[in-house]
This record gives structure tokens, C-alpha cells and sequence, in this order.
């Protein structure tokens, strides 16, 4: 069992929202947190991507290669990454570059997200939800597959046997797929052989067992060996941070 912190990188309510030195100040406090979490002996910290003024991390690839050269075990994750409205090129070599910083300790978790800001701001058309997390998730395991990609989908251009750099140090960079309680995305990522982190938002954590039920029947149908695949919990706690309450998501990360 790993456990570990998620977090969206908040800022004070009461804050000029992220700007100037409150979001240097967020920033430098992200990057202690990890290293203390990395100092008590932690498996694993999540930073979500945001689009928002009330967030700080609209790019954690960024801070967690910060906090990479500052830490020596603790993974280093997206938590999630907006896969729906980023390219997967782009994505993947971020994160291989952030596990070449950090020695072997990347991981991406992809997701829809729980906003939509990014849409409008990356000029894509919220009728395209489903289809563009469909594609891109194909784009992204494809490149971490193969250093050459030949793909081809509807909402994004065609690759044609181009490389992709750098790779990372990991033979497989882990890809993790995070669902909010859909049946539709556990399904698919039992079925895809992916493992996937499911976030309890609130309510009883018992009432989502049968979500790792589902998972599991779906990933024997498809043949694939749920028993060795890595399945998350995530509970939303209150973080004394510096003095301030924040939300943080406590993780638990197993072979179930």
C-alpha cells in the first residue's frame, strides 16, 4: 500500500488570487510541502491543474520539477492533468522530463477535471467532451509507447511516424486514469488494463466499493490482470498549512 497527498494548490480566499508575491508565496509553500511530505516518508504527492484565479498550479509539471530537485524518494504526480484540453505531445514530454529530473519518480493522472475553464481557454468546444478525452488518452498512450508515433484521430492533427523527446528514465512512464464516481470511466480504464484513481469528494467511502468491483469485472473481461493493477482512493481532508485550513486530498494507493 502507498500513501500519499493530492492537493489543487489554493490560495487564500481573502488573496489577491494568485498574483505577485501571494503566488510566489503559494508556490514556494507547495515545494516546502512536498519536500516535508517527502521528509516523513510519503510515497506520493498530487498536484491538479487549474485555469483559475482561486488556484495557483495551472502548470504542475513546472512546480513539480521544482520540487524534484529537492527531494530524493516521494513520486511526483498530476493529480490531475486536463488531458481533454492539453496535447499529449506536449504532456509527455513534460513529464518525461520531470522523471529525468527526479531520477525515475514521474507519473501522470489523467483526467477529464472537475472544471471546464480550460476548454474556452485553449479554444476547444465543450460538445467534443467525451471525444477529445477518447483521443487524446489514445494520442498519449501511443507516444508512451512508442518512441515513433503514427496516429490519427478527428480533433486533432495527424502524426506521421515522428519521434517523440525526450523519454523518460522509467521503461513505462505510469498513467493514471482519475474518474469522479462515473461508471463509464471505471469501466474503461479496467478494460484498457490502466490503473485509476477514483476521488471521494464526499459521502461514505463504502458507498463506492462497487466501483472497484466494476473495475475489476471489467478488466477480467477484457483479459486483462486486474490483480496486479494499481487502484487509488482519495478522501478530502483540512491541511493546517502555514496557519491556513486547506483542502487537501489524503491518497491511497493499492493492488486491491
Amino acid at each position: 500500500m502507498e500513501l500519499g497527498l493530492y492537493t489543487f494548490g489554493d490560495v487564500h480566499p481573502q488573496a489577491p488570487r494568485g498574483r505577485g508575491t501571494e503566488g510566489a508565496e503559494r508556490v514556494r509553500h507547495l515545494i516546502e510541502e512536498i519536500e516535508l511530505a517527502d521528509q516523513v516518508g510519503l510515497d506520493v504527492f498530487g498536484l491538479g491543474e487549474h485555469h483559475r484565479p482561486d488556484y495557483v498550479a495551472s502548470a504542475p509539471s513546472v512546480i513539480l520539477a521544482a520540487a524534484a530537485a529537492r527531494t530524493k524518494n516521494i513520486r511526483l504526480s498530476s493529480a490531475v492533468t486536463v488531458l481533454s484540453s492539453e496535447d499529449p505531445v506536449r504532456v509527455f514530454q513534460q513529464f518525461a522530463t520531470l522523471d529525468l529530473i527526479s531520477g525515475g519518480r514521474a507519473e501522470i493522472m489523467a483526467g477529464r477535471g472537475s472544471f471546464i475553464e480550460s476548454f474556452p481557454l485553449f479554444g476547444y468546444d465543450l460538445e467534443d467532451y467525451d471525444q477529445l478525452f477518447t483521443e487524446k488518452l489514445d494520442l498519449l498512450l501511443a507516444i508512451r509507447d512508442s518512441e515513433i508515433v503514427t496516429w490519427a484521430g478527428e480533433k486533432r492533427r495527424p502524426i506521421s511516424g515522428r519521434g517523440v523527446y525526450p523519454r523518460p528514465l522509467q521503461d513505462e512512464l505510469p498513467i493514471w486514469i482519475a474518474v469522479g464516481g462515473t461508471p463509464q470511466s471505471v469501466a474503461r480504464a479496467g478494460a484498457m488494463g490502466l490503473p485509476f484513481a477514483l476521488a471521494i469528494i464526499g459521502g461514505e467511502p463504502a458507498r463506492f466499493a462497487p466501483l472497484f468491483d466494476l473495475y475489476r469485472e471489467a478488466a477480467r473481461r477484457a483479459g486483462q490482470d486486474a490483480k496486479s493493477s494499481r487502484q487509488a482512493s482519495t478522501s478530502m481532508v483540512l491541511s493546517p498549512i502555514r496557519h491556513r485550513l486547506r483542502p487537501t486530498s489524503f491518497t491511497d494507493r493499492r493492488r486491491r
